[in-house]
């Protein structure tokens, strides 16, 4: 009955997700202060995350291990998204590698289009639309309205 149900997406990801919401509460507890809930410390959010988490993760393995499995159900997908995976994986190393050298408007330029481009059915222009809006949108929050310091544009 149990090695069926290991056969769902679900169960894993109830697992993974209770596991870390438990090593998330655990680490605030024994490393950061919590103090009152009138004078909460800096321990009190990220402890109630990761209850929050470790709640949602048992809900989700839970349903997971009470429902009926659909046989066509597996683990892995029958097509392997290799370009997405790549490409979600380089947005965040070129917004690095862009917003050490070129500053935010570059480094969110090529983060959202390398992200982008890891969708199978979007285009090269679709994905520059998409990350010069993006662009726009974010150098205006963060420049202007949350005041972060961090250069729009940069050289070297």
């Amino acid at each position: 009955m149990f090695a069926e149900q290991l056969k769902k997406r679900d169960v894993y990801a109830g697992i993974l997700m209770t596991l870390i919401g438990a090593a998330i509460s655990l680490n605030t507890y024994t490393n950061y202060r919590l103090g009152t809930l009138t004078q909460m410390g800096p321990g009190m959010f990220p402890l109630m995350l990761g209850v929050a988490m470790t709640f949602v993760g048992m809900l989700i393995l839970g349903n997971a291990i009470v429902a009926a499995r659909d046989p066509d159900e597996t683990i892995l997908p029958a097509q392997r998204e290799w370009r997405g995976w790549a490409c979600i994986l380089a947005g965040p190393i070129a917004f690095i590698v862009l917003g050490e050298y070129f500053g935010l408007a570059a480094a969110t330029f090529g983060c959202v289009f390398v992200s982008a481009l890891g969708e199978r059915s979007s285009s090269v222009k679709e994905a520059a639309i998409l990350a010069t809006v993006i662009t726009v949108v974010g150098c205006l929050l963060f420049s202007l309205v949350l005041k972060i310091s961090f250069p729009i544009v940069r050289w070297g």
